[in-house]
This record gives structure tokens, sequence and C-alpha cells, in this order.
């Protein structure tokens, strides 16, 4: 098989994997496609919204579509980085005993680590998983265990304040993806979720999802490869090169929000990790567009999910981050040119 044949079979399998989803989740066709981008760019996700908008059943059928082992975390206040690793009980004859925790005991196979409110769970355990997160391998009895399959898909609740740890900054950088889910506004969707019952089971609704649509241990291979088959021109290059610049120094750019000293705002703009997470991200959207070349509308479909949590605002500024963070990103498309 060529490799171009390849590319294509790969990428009926990821369409196959979104309209597997719809079939459980409705109403959130931009955030199923976004989570499926950084599926196949590598990426992990983070998701926002308000409770009961859907987001541990996105996060499911995507683990059913996906195959593999899955495992889940419930963030609380008690958890400790140690209970990711191990946990220890006494048996029924009365001995201690040592069992791998949730992040160990799929080995190698372990290709979902779903980490349900993030926000509850200490800074400790997330620095835990941070480094799970950057390196898919964590330390424990002596030896290091390597998942390097595992994609993490976290949620956070961003209602309830009580008892929450916001992420560090270097957290938030290590996902690909900071997506909202919001309550869908379409009224007929609106209506099927109050009043279809088939809405109201949701383990029902992932049963309806066909699993292991891909295999899930070539997946890597697949970004690779679909990595190196997707180009940028001069003209692209520099365009996203305007972009980071203009996350660093806004005001170079003629960028200005309204009751904002743009020449205080900036603390820190996109990281090179951050730009490097968005082009993977843009090569994929390109992919499944069937294109093998970038165009300035992919890295646009992406920039407010990769850039808006990554650049970082000075202390006057951050209380307001979810306002000025979404402003800043709309000038940064408005205000920078685009390749013709």
């Amino acid at each position: 098989m060529s490799s171009q044949e390849q590319l294509q079979d790969w990428r009926d399998a990821a369409l196959r994997i979104e309209n597997e989803i719809r079939k459980a989740v409705i109403g959130q066709d931009g955030i199923v496609r976004l989570i499926n981008v950084a599926l196949f760019a590598r990426g992990h996700v983070l998701l926002e919204g308000d409770v009961g908008v859907g987001k541990t059943t996105v996060l499911r059928a995507f683990a059913r579509a996906i195959g593999g082992d899955f495992e889940r975390v419930e963030g609380t206040v008690d958890l400790m980085p140690n209970d990711l690793v191990y946990h220890t009980y006494v048996d029924a004859d009365g001995k201690p005993r040592i069992e791998p925790g949730p992040l160990l005991r799929h080995g190698e196979r372990l290709t979902t680590f779903f980490f349900n409110e993030i926000n509850r769970a200490r800074p400790q355990v997330q620095s835990l998983l941070l480094r799970a997160m950057a390196e898919r391998t964590v330390s424990a009895f002596n030896r290091d265990y390597s998942f390097p399959h595992m994609t993490v898909f976290a949620d956070r609740n961003k209602v309830e304040k009580e008892e929450t740890f916001e992420l560090a900054s270097a957290a938030r950088d290590r996902f690909m993806f900071e997506l909202r889910m919001e309550t869908p506004r379409d009224p007929s969707v609106r209506r099927a979720l109050v009043f279809d019952t088939a809405y109201h089971d949701v383990d029902a609704l992932i049963d309806t999802v066909s699993p292991g649509l891909i295999d899930a241990f070539q997946l890597n291979a697949i970004a690779a490869h679909i990595q190196r088959s997707v180009s940028a021109s001069e003209a692209m290059e520099r365009y996203v090169m305007d972009l980071w610049d203009a996350s660093q120094n806004p005001a170079a750019f003629d960028i200005r929000i309204d009751g904002v000293d743009m020449k205080r705002l900036i603390l820190a703009g996109a990281s090179p990790r951050g730009m490097s997470a968005l082009l993977r991200a843009a090569r994929v959207v390109a992919w499944l567009d069937g294109r093998s070349h970038l165009q300035p509308d992919d890295v646009r479909a992406i920039l407010p999910s990769t850039l808006g949590h990554r650049v970082f605002f000075t202390p006057v500024y951050e209380m307001r981050r979810a306002q000025i963070a979404d402003a800043l990103i709309a000038q940064i498309i408005d205000k920078i040119a685009t390749p013709r």
C-alpha cells in the first residue's frame, strides 16, 4: 500500500471516529473535531464547562472508539500523588498488600487516562501528572514505568471554586488544547437532550459507539506520518512566526483591548512547545480536510484552543483572564496579515 493510500485509510478511520462519537454526543461537533485533532496530533486535552454539559460522556466515548486500556481518576482534595502510582490494603488473611495504582496497572497498554475534575486535586498530584504527560513515564518501586501510547484527558468544573486548586502555568502548557464545552444553544438539540430518553442513559449511549475503530498502539506512528505529509510554505511560516511574536508583544502589532494597557499586559507569551503544538494540530486539520499543505484557516481553526491558555498576563490583569484572553486571540487573528 502506498503512503497516500495509508493516509487516506487513516483519514477515513478518523472521520468514522467522529461519526461514532456523534451517536453519543449531540450539539458538540466543534468539540468533537478538536478532540479528534488532538488525538491524531498526540496532544493532551483539558475540557472546561458547566456541570452536566457532557464532558465526561464525550471523553468516555472517545476512549471507547480509540480502544486500548482506559483508566479514570476522580480529583478530590484528599487524593495524594502516591494514589496514582499504588494503593495499599489488608487482604483477607490480614496481610498488607501493595497493588499498582491507576497509572501503572495497565502497563504499556494504557491509551486513555481520564482525570475527572483535575482542579480538585492538590498541586502535588498535578505535578506528578505533569511528568506523566510530558514524558509518558513515572518512577516507582526503583524503576521507570512507561506508557508511550497514553493520551491524558482532563476536565475542570468552572462553577465550583471551593476546595479547588488552579492549575499551574507549566501544567496548563502541557495540554495541547484547553476547550470550553458550553451548553448547546440549538433549540432542537436542547429539546432532544431533555425529552429524548435515549440521552438519559449515559452507559447505553457509550455502548452505541463502535469500539476500537483504530489501532491505538499505532497512533504515534500514524501521527508522525501525518506530520511529514503536510508541508508549510515560506509565507505560512512567516505567518505563524508573526502570530508567535504577537502573543509576546501585541502592542507591536497595533493590537488593542479596551481598558487594557497593552504594554503591561503580557507576562509571558506562547512558548516554543506551545507553537510546536499549534503546528502539529494545524497539520492534522489540513490532513482531515484532505490536503497536504497548510492554509491560514487550518491555523485559525485551532488558534484559540491552542494559544489562549499559553499566554500569561501580569497579576493586575490575570483576574480577568477569561475575557482578556478571548479578546487578545480575536485581535491577533484579526490584525496579523494572512498569506495569499
